[in-house]
C-alpha cells in the first residue's frame, strides 16, 4: 500500500474549472471514439475504432458501449440496432449468443466465436435497453426468439438446479486471468440485471437471497467479514469451500448498479474500495491485490499472458470501462459528490494519449493495411484506451476503446442526471 499512498500524495490537484473541461473535453472525445468504431463495414459496433485494433463486434463490448450510446439520442440509433442485428444473426441452435463475430487482426481467422457466459447476458440487457430508449416496440418483438432462446440456454447453465448460474474457467470478460468457476460473481450480477429488465422479478429476488446469503447460505457469495462478494466459489467439502477472497472491481461494481447489492453491502463495497485504494492512480483497477507466483490462485498458464505482471493488463491493471461503473455505483447510493469528482479522474485518464507502442507488430499491420507504418502510428497515438498500468497510470493496450468511450458517457450522463440509467427498476 505504500506506492499508492506516495502516489494518492502526488496526484495533481485541479481546480473546479479545470475537472469541468477535463470532464467536458473527454465526452466530445468519447463520441468521437464512437464514431470511429461505428464505422465499419457492417455498421455495427467494432471494439475499437483504429486499424489493427479489435476489428470485430464482441457481445459484451457492443452492449456496455449501448449504456451510453443510447442516451446521446440518434446519432448511435444504427450501430446499436445493427450489433444487436449481428449477434442474434448469429445465435447458436442452442442458444447461446456469440463472444465475438468478425475476423479481426492478423492471428484469428474464425468468423463467430463462443465459449462465453456473459455475451448471452449482455446480450439480453442491451436489447431491452435498446428497444425502451427508442421505444422500438417492434424490434423487441422481432428477437423475442433470440432473447427466449438465450433465456433458456442460460437455465441450462445450472446443474444444482438452484437457479444460479455455473460457468467454467475464462468464460467471462476476464478470458485469459484470473481462475474462475462455479458460482462467479460477475455472471450472477448481469443475471440479476437483466432478469429484472425482462420482468422476472420474483426469480431475481431469490438469485439475491441466495447470493447474499439470506437463503441457501451454503451457496452465498458476500462475505460479511470482507464486506464484498468472492468473486467466485464452488462445492462445500465439509468445512473448506472452493473460493477466492480477492476483490473483483466490476462484479462488485455491477452488483451495486443492478441491485444485487442490498444498500449496506453496496456501501460497504464502496468503503472497501476507498479504504484499499483501488481508485488510485485512477478508477478502477481490475483486482486487488494482483495475484503473484506462487501463490494458491497462481496457475501455470498465467506467465502466457499479459497478466503475469503484477499491476498489468487484468492483474491490477486499470481498466477505464470499469470505472466509468465505478462512478454509476456511486451514484446509485447517492454519493453524488464524490461520483463527480471520480468522474474528473476518470475523464484525466481517459484523456491519457499513448506512445509506447510495438514497433514489430507495427509493422505487421501496416503490410497487412497496406498503410506507411509512419501514418498508422500516428493514428494509434489515441486516448480512450483499453487499460493503464496499475501503479504509473501508463496508457496501454488498445486505443480509441468502444466500451472505454460509451463507460464514460454512461457515467457521465449518471452523474448529470443523479440516477444510474436502466436499472432504477420502479
Amino acid at each position: 500500500m505504500v506506492f499508492l499512498e506516495k502516489q494518492k500524495n502526488n496526484m495533481p490537484k485541479f481546480t473546479k474549472d479545470q475537472n469541468e473541461l477535463n470532464i467536458e473535453t473527454a465526452y466530445t472525445k468519447a463520441l468521437e471514439v464512437l464514431d470511429a468504431c461505428a464505422k465499419t463495414d457492417t455498421g455495427a459496433f467494432h471494439a475499437s475504432g483504429l486499424p489493427g485494433g479489435y476489428e470485430a463486434t464482441w457481445s459484451r463490448d457492443s452492449m456496455i458501449t449501448t449504456l451510453g450510446a443510447a442516451l446521446i439520442g440518434e446519432r448511435y440509433r444504427e450501430p446499436i440496432k445493427k450489433s444487436l442485428d449481428i449477434l442474434g444473426k448469429n445465435q447458436s441452435y442452442l442458444g447461446q449468443i456469440p463472444n465475438c463475430v468478425g475476423s479481426f487482426n492478423l492471428d484469428r481467422q474464425s468468423d463467430v466465436t463462443f465459449n462465453s457466459i456473459d455475451s448471452t447476458l449482455w446480450y439480453i440487457i442491451g436489447l431491452v435497453v435498446y428497444s425502451w430508449r427508442f421505444g422500438e416496440k417492434d424490434f423487441y418483438v422481432k428477437h423475442k426468439k433470440e432473447l427466449t432462446l438465450g433465456l433458456i440456454w442460460l437455465s441450462y447453465q445450472d446443474p444444482d438446479e438452484v437457479r444460479m448460474l455455473v460457468q467454467q474457467p475464462t468464460m467471462d470478460w476476464m478470458d485469459a486471468f484470473p481462475h474462475k468457476y462455479g458460482y462467479v460473481l460477475n455472471t450472477q450480477a448481469l443475471y440479476y440485471g437483466a432478469l429484472r429488465l425482462i420482468g422476472k422479478k420474483r426469480q431475481a429476488e431469490h438469485l439475491k437471497r441466495v447470493v447474499n446469503g439470506q437463503s441457501h447460505k451454503y451457496l452465498a457469495l458476500y462475505d460479511p467479514k470482507l464486506g464484498y462478494y468472492w468473486p467466485w466459489a464452488w462445492k462445500n467439502h465439509d468445512d473448506k469451500r472452493e473460493h477466492e477472497e480477492w476483490f473483483d472491481s466490476l462484479g462488485n461494481c455491477l452488483a451495486i448498479i443492478t441491485g444485487l447489492a442490498t444498500p449496506t453491502i453496496a456501501n460497504k463495497i464502496l468503503k472497501t474500495i476507498k479504504d484499499r485504494q483501488i481508485n488510485y492512480p485512477y478508477p478502477l483497477r481490475a483486482i486487488d491485490p494482483p495475484l503473484k507466483p506462487g501463490g494458491p490462485e497462481w496457475k501455470d498458464y498465467f506467465a502466457n499472458c499479459d497478466a503475469r505482471e503484477p499491476y498489468q493488463y487484468l492483474n491490477g491493471g486499470i481498466w477505464l470501462f470499469i470505472g466509468g461503473f465505478y462512478v454509476a455505483a456511486l451514484v446509485k447510493m447517492k454519493k453524488y459528490k464524490e461520483a463527480e469528482k471520480e468522474l474528473a479522474r476518470l475523464a484525466e485518464a481517459n484523456l491519457k494519449i499513448i506512445t509506447d507502442l510495438n514497433d514489430d507488430a507495427l509493422a505487421d499491420i501496416a503490410k497487412q493495411k497496406k498503410m506507411n507504418k509512419s501514418r498508422l502510428k500516428n493514428i494509434r497515438q489515441q486516448s480512450f484506451n483499453e487499460w493503464l498500468d496499475g501503479k504509473t497510470g501508463e496508457p496501454k493496450g488498445e486505443p480509441y476503446q468502444a466500451w472505454s468511450a460509451g463507460a464514460y458517457l454512461y457515467a457521465y450522463h449518471c452523474v448529470k442526471d443523479k440516477m444510474v440509467w436502466y436499472f432504477d427498476y420502479e
